[in-house]
């Protein structure tokens, strides 16, 4: 490209003038491990898998105590959400850091999602979750391959990473609800999964304002609320 017009668009132009049957997407600050690609290809000789994504892990896991979360977090959303996702062949983001596509599944998306609009204007957020959605779509498998390990930069302070996952966030969102005509085809472990992603956020967000409510209004402590987002915290790390 001539100039910066942004991922989508420089995806778009690799993947028109390219030529092999497979794609492997890289972000700019990743590393792959040596096998990455042998890895990745191997899994997709299955003409019936249009993505397949690996295992992300946190390049500056040591630097803060915030990329250290973060690297654990990375650790459970490949290999418990991605991973129970791929036993039904259908992980439902590939990670944009390392995932591979079929170039003949992409080919006939391009057109899709070169024109995604989100209020009005043409989306520029949220490609790897939207061309994951799109191969699913068109009926493809999406994979994960946990040997095919890739390290990534993290962000190492809370802003940076509070403005990342507030991205990450609106596109689950938006995606998720362009994909409910997917659910009814899906597994009801997925459909389940698919729910529970999105209900999670929007009940630990209404707790919270519940609990303050409560504080502003009556001058008293919301306990109970507090030992429910608790508990569900100890639930959810010590799964």
């Amino acid at each position: 490209l001539r100039k910066n017009a942004g991922k989508r668009k420089a995806q778009i132009a690799a993947i028109r003038g390219s030529s092999g049957d497979l794609v492997l997407n890289v972000d700019s600050d990743t590393i792959l491990a040596p096998d990455v690609v042998t890895k990745l290809a191997r899994k997709m000789q299955n003409p019936a898998i249009g993505a397949a994504m690996g295992q992300l892990t946190a390049s500056n896991r040591n630097d803060t105590w915030l990329t250290r979360l973060i690297d654990m977090e990375y650790w459970l959303a490949c290999n418990e959400e991605r991973a129970a996702q791929a036993r039904f062949g259908a992980v439902m983001c590939c990670c944009g850091p390392c995932a591979m596509y079929r170039r003949s599944a992409l080919l006939l998306l391009l057109d899709q999602y070169e024109t995604q609009f989100f209020r009005g204007k043409p989306s520029d957020f949220g490609e790897d979750r939207h061309l994951t959605i799109l191969m699913l779509k068109a009926g493809f498998r999406t994979e994960y391959v946990p040997d095919a390990i890739a390290a990534t930069v993290v962000p190492d302070r809370l802003g940076p990473y509070l403005r990342q996952q507030l991205r990450w966030a609106r596109s689950t969102f938006r995606d998720t609800f362009l994909a409910l005509r997917l659910l009814s085809g899906l597994d009801r472990y997925l459909t389940l999964d698919v729910v529970g992603q999105n209900l999670g956020p929007l009940l630990l967000a209404l707790s919270l304002i519940t609990g303050l409510a409560q504080l502003a209004l009556t001058a008293t402590v919301p306990w109970w609320t507090l030992l429910m987002i608790a508990s569900m915290t100890m639930v959810r790390c010590s799964v």
